[in-house]
């Protein structure tokens, strides 16, 4: 397609009342819809539909995974994107497209970037290293005894067996001070955002998110109807002192392990968070999703266990320690809160299954759950250094590992590369799961790539350091 005529197609407002990501997608779609864009006609890559608008590489690719998402396009590694063949001329006439909601639209975007599963994938445990055996223990016998009701509908928020483990465990390990009332079984973190958007905040109301920052947290808040601010990160963690809190409801942060940077947040550091929330009447979000992992010097009691913590509600999952196929999550509400986080959670339908709750409040309750953690801990921990051993051996200077505190990812900052989008999809097609640096900001993006090492073999290590080098030197 000339650039004039794909110019003329996508008129973007800056100022419009959408996103640019908004405006281009359903640009693109009118343009395939009322067939002024033809099955198999070639899109402009991201990188000339960048120039030829205006505007960043990063609000093209999104708007094309907005309709490769919806089969208006397709895209394959190194080639142009193509419009799809779609079936437009059914009798009858063409039905009008449905209508997405901005939230739904915010919830998409950051599905498609980069790959889900996959060598090196960010965050991602081993599901080898699962205990199947002792695991199908525990659920057998799950399975074959009743649950006092909540086969049903009866304990909705948890099975009391486990949220009263769940308070021991977090008491003993994290050190929080709170009844099994306090807690709220979900079915992963991402409900567990979700809950607590639509307790704690109202559609249009602020919040503060790590910046770079959890995607998936970003994507949940804005599905919310929230509006996402960038909360910056340094080697510290979030910083206070670089935000404004005054209009924020909630305020995101990842203070034991920062996603995706792995550096923990010290006590002086969680203080200011703390102080600047409450003088803002802001309602922090402690994300406290891998803390069973550390890497370099000593654990640091949970965000919500400092004294005088104030509105902290507190996540945490099984997904890292155990799988995140078990889809267990919770919450522990902040004091006085917890029947309205049962609330929400019921009308939401965000419910845990019951076997599996079972069974790990069995698991845990046996001592099970911290032997396989400290099993678990020592693999990932060679692992880590085998990436990091390979990385160094056959790059060097030329990238700036971030090694992590603790979590299953490290960060590589790319001095050399303006973009880390290509080379990110170089990678990927490679096999390499890996991710962009640069999505995870909200805001002055550095470019780098996020990197997985809780699957990594040597051979993998070895394989994608050298591939690596070689899309650098190309």
């Amino acid at each position: 397609m000339e650039p004039a005529i794909f110019s003329s197609l996508v008129r973007l407002k800056p100022e419009g009342p959408d996103t640019l990501v908004v405006q281009l997608y359903r640009g693109i779609r009118s343009a395939v819809l009322d067939r002024r864009l033809i099955a198999g006609e070639a899109l402009p890559s991201s990188r000339a539909a960048a120039a030829l608008l205006g505007v960043g590489r990063n609000t093209v690719n999104a708007a094309y995974d907005l309709l490769v998402a919806e089969g208006m396009i397709e895209v394959r590694p190194g080639a142009q994107p193509r419009v799809a063949t779609l079936d437009l001329g059914k009798p009858g006439g063409v039905a009008d497209p449905i209508r997405l909601s901005e939230r739904a639209l915010a919830a998409m975007v950051p599905r498609r970037r980069g790959l889900s599963e996959g060598r090196l994938a960010p965050g991602s445990p081993d599901p080898a290293l699962f205990p199947a055996d002792a695991w199908g223990g525990v659920l057998r016998r799950a399975a074959r005894h009743r649950q006092d009701g909540a086969e049903g509908y009866a304990h909705f928020e948890g099975l009391p067996e486990l949220r009263k483990v769940l308070a021991d465990q977090l008491h003993r390990h994290r050190g929080l001070v709170f009844t099994p009332d306090d807690i709220v079984v979900t079915p992963g973190t991402q409900a567990s955002l979700m809950i607590a958007a639509a307790t704690f905040a109202d559609p249009g109301d602020s919040a503060l998110i790590e910046s770079p920052g959890y995607i998936s947290a970003r994507a949940t808040f804005q599905a919310a109807g929230l509006n996402c601010m960038a909360l910056p990160v340094d080697a510290q963690g979030a910083n206070p002192a670089l935000a404004d809190f005054s209009n924020a409801r909630l305020v995101y942060v990842t203070p034991s392990t920062q996603y995706p940077t792995g550096v923990r947040m010290p006590v002086s550091r969680r203080l200011a968070v703390l102080e600047a929330a409450r003088g803002a009447d802001s309602i922090v979000v402690e994300d406290d999703y891998d803390s069973e992992f550390l890497w370099e010097g000593r654990g640091i009691a949970a965000l919500a266990a400092l004294p005088d913590a104030g509105h902290v509600v507190y996540l945490g999952s099984a997904a890292k320690s155990l799988l995140p196929g078990l889809r267990i999550g919770w919450i522990v509400a902040p004091q006085g809160s917890a029947s309205a986080i049962r609330a929400v959670q019921r009308r939401l339908g965000l419910a845990a299954n019951v076997h599996a709750q079972a069974a790990l409040a069995e698991f845990m309750a046996q001592g099970a759950y911290r032997a396989h953690i400290g099993a678990i801990s020592s693999a990932y921990h060679d692992r880590l250094g085998i990436v990091v051993s390979a990385l160094t051996g056959a790059l060097g200077d030329r990238i700036k590992l971030s090694r992590p505190d603790g979590g299953l990812q490290l960060t590589a900052l790319l001095p050399e590369v303006a973009d880390d989008g290509p080379l990110r999809e170089s990678l990927n097609a490679d096999g390499f799961a890996v991710s962009s640096l640069s999505d995870y900001f909200l805001d002055r993006p550095e470019q780098g790539l996020v990197i997985g090492f809780g699957t990594a073999t040597s051979r993998d290590a070895r394989r994608f350091a050298e591939a690596l080098a070689r899309h650098l030197d190309s």
